[in-house]
């Protein structure tokens, strides 16, 4: 009995030596988060209907969100993979909103003030929860791969990981460490307490830079001056 026990124990935890897995509720709860803010802008500034990119994110969210318990290698790289889509699509939609955004504003449109101001705070935060998103899918593989312990190279180095106090040796990032640090790079258009080490981390945080720049320069600054 105990030595079936114990291969059910492998087979379900190939890796071994997991710790206290990763809440799973945040990063679902910034997408929910996201898929509300896409319904509150208006059709001009979405790619067809304002109620079709919610609908593609829930229906990609759903399967993923019932799946999650699952804890094998195999199931982490198809999960990782969805994840990806599912990131990439919101991301998407968010920068096509912008860009249709800043075209009206280019053409002349006339669009009340308080309403470019809500539209800019609306992408910038989608923004900012879009690549924490990222951040946290991409650092080591994913979460399911930081969960599971598999050897990955970093590719965000955290204070944390810098310390020489022994209750950090088995500390790992979750999703809020994530979401801090798109929202310093959004703020600050570069990186601050934490260091991207990859270039593919790289180039994601200098597109979210830019993004964010591109929201506060053009539309935000367009909005104040309407409001004067």
């Amino acid at each position: 009995m105990r030595s079936r026990f114990l291969r059910l124990l492998r087979l379900k935890f190939p890796l071994g030596g997991r710790t206290d897995p990763e809440p799973l509720w945040a990063p679902v709860l910034g997408i929910l988060v996201i898929l509300a803010l896409q319904l509150t802008l208006a059709d001009r500034f979405t790619l067809g209907p304002t109620w079709l990119a919610p609908l593609l994110e829930l229906a990609l969210l759903a399967p993923r969100s019932v799946s999650a318990w699952r804890h094998t290698l195999r199931e982490t790289s198809a999960r990782h993979y969805g994840n990806v889509v599912l990131i990439a699509l919101i991301n998407a939609f968010n920068l096509v909103s912008l860009a249709l955004l800043v075209r009206s504003l280019l053409r002349g449109g006339t669009q009340a003030g308080p309403e470019l101001l809500l539209d800019a705070v609306t992408l910038w935060v989608t923004n900012v929860i879009g690549f924490a998103l990222w951040y946290w899918e991409v650092d080591r593989g994913g979460p399911w791969r930081r969960r599971l312990k598999v050897p990955r190279r970093p590719d965000f180095l955290f204070p944390q990981m810098t310390l020489q106090d022994p209750h950090d040796v088995d500390w790992r990032p979750d999703f809020g460490d994530y979401l801090f640090v798109a929202f310093t790079n959004a703020a600050a258009f570069s990186p601050t307490d934490t260091l991207p080490l990859t270039g593919r981390v790289k180039m994601l945080m200098m597109t979210q830079a830019f993004i964010s720049l591109l929201t506060v320069a053009i539309v935000a600054s367009r909005a104040v001056n309407i409001l004067r």
